[in-house]
């Protein structure tokens, strides 16, 4: 079976089946959506994708952060299948279908968000899940403002596009809304020389404070939003006793803390849900975002807070057509059920301890490693030049990719230098492939380095 293999290249990348149609696609496609690797996938399972010339690549990218449960996952495609037979779509706003509800009562029951009892509603992606976060957010308070941090990714449209803090991302698009206001994230690794922990995160809170003072006053705050595992931004873990203190300050000012876990969501973290770390530090967020693996690569995001919060949002300015599409939520049911069933934030942490102790070992004889951090298998291994002085090393990330990808193993970079690499895997590979993929890292590295 597929899932089982091991990767093995046994052509030129990319293959003459697949430079024929990356040729198709640059005719048909725009320039600004280049493939970033020259692989075009004819079957998954798994972790493991095999391309249209027989190549076999194991697969941590997991459609960035898509595939947790993996290509193809058959319980999912019975239940796909199950639901396609009755309809594909009922628009929630003219009729009601049930599987839409079942989604937001687990997840109403599962979500480790502030109050007793909680509402969802479904959107299609990741920005629509944030976009609603935020007006859910202004609708509660009836305030105009938002602060986001340095590092954020949370979207491609007009307003997700302004809180992402790497501009790269929004050449040319503006203008932007306006009320959109910047902190500094606690990235503790790349902290002022001299500083403790503790000092960088006391810096990063302050920075709210100055936000405050020479940005937006406090009272026209509606939100602040957060990655509880910052994923574009190099896979940056938000200490414990600065989310603490961050809940400590919306508490005080009225301000709705949202949780961004489209990415680190679903499993990655160790736990279902990375805001169960804050939930179990006293500090659980009042708005939940989600998307990306909830769906197994069906379209679907969900948007979770308290009943009193989502309750208070003006009728009709949440909502959409395809919003929690019938055949997206009969596959998030599934997800949840093996994710819970199998344990699989359980075998997330299995798969991060392994990574984690191999890539700390390696770091003892290659200083070019100047960190290896994260949560669960949500990791990123940083690259620089100097341990002392941390300058990125961008030029070996992109070397270690290519070596790896050249061996049959898939991943990418992230970071604000393209210096980390970062691991998606889906938490459904064999230990077998496991240490395949580890190997092939680690000879690249190794090799790459010299």
């Amino acid at each position: 079976m597929l899932n089982e293999k091991l990767p093995k290249v046994v052509t030129a990348l990319p293959g003459p089946n697949a430079k024929a149609i990356l040729d198709r696609r640059a005719e048909a496609l725009p320039d600004g959506m280049k493939a970033t690797f020259p692989v075009v996938i004819e079957n998954g399972e798994g972790a493991l994708l095999e391309d249209v010339d027989g190549n076999y690549f194991l697969d941590w990218i997991g459609g960035v952060g898509v595939l947790n449960i993996g290509y193809t996952h058959p319980e999912v495609v019975e239940a796909v299948k199950a639901q396609s037979d009755k309809y594909f779509h009922a628009m929630m706003a003219a009729i009601t279908h049930e599987g839409y509800i079942a989604l937001c009562e687990k997840l109403n029951a599962i979500v480790p968000v502030a109050g007793d009892q909680h509402k969802s509603m479904l959107v299609n992606c990741g920005a629509e899940a944030i976009e609603n976060a935020v007006k859910i957010a202004k609708g509660h308070t009836g305030r105009p403002n938002v602060i986001v941090f340095s590092g954020a990714f949370h979207g491609r449209t007009s307003l997700t596009m302004e809180m992402t803090a790497d501009k790269k991302y929004a050449v040319g698009m503006g203008p932007f809304p306006e009320g959109i206001y910047r902190a500094e994230f606690p990235n503790v690794y790349r902290k002022l020389a001299g500083m403790t922990d503790e000092e960088a995160i006391a810096h990063s809170i302050q920075s709210i404070k100055d936000v405050f003072y020479e940005g937006t006053p406090a009272k026209s705050v509606a939100a602040i939003v957060v990655e509880p595992i910052q994923g574009e931004g190099g896979f940056v873990p938000a200490p414990i006793e600065w989310a603490k203190q961050l809940r400590k300050i919306c508490d005080e000012e009225g301000i709705m803390l949202i949780a961004d876990e489209v990415q680190c969501g679903f499993g990655r973290s160790g736990h279902l849900f990375a805001s169960e770390y804050w939930k179990d530090a006293g500090c659980a967020p009042d708005i939940l975002a989600c998307a990306k693996s909830i769906g197994a690569g069906l379209p679907l995001g969900a948007v979770i807070s308290s009943k009193e919060i989502m309750d208070s949002v003006p009728p009709a300015t949440i909502g959409g057509t395809f919003c929690g599409n019938a055949v997206a939520c009969a596959a998030a049911l599934k997800v949840i059920e093996v994710m819970e069933r199998d344990d699989l934030p359980g075998r997330a942490k299995v798969i991060g301890d392994k990574i984690a102790s191999a890539l700390t070992e390696l770091q003892k004889d290659i200083p070019q490693i100047g960190d290896v951090r994260g949560l669960g298998s949500m990791l990123g291994i940083e690259f620089v030049k100097d341990p002392e002085t941390k300058e990125p090393f961008p030029e070996l990330t992109s070397a270690v990719i290519k070596e790896s990808l050249a061996n049959g193993l898939l991943v990418e970079p992230a970071g604000r230098y393209g210096n980390v690499i970062r691991f998606l895997a889906p938490l459904v590979m064999t230990d077998e492939q496991l240490e395949a993929g580890l190997n092939i890292l680690i000879d690249a590295i190794k090799k790459e380095v010299k």
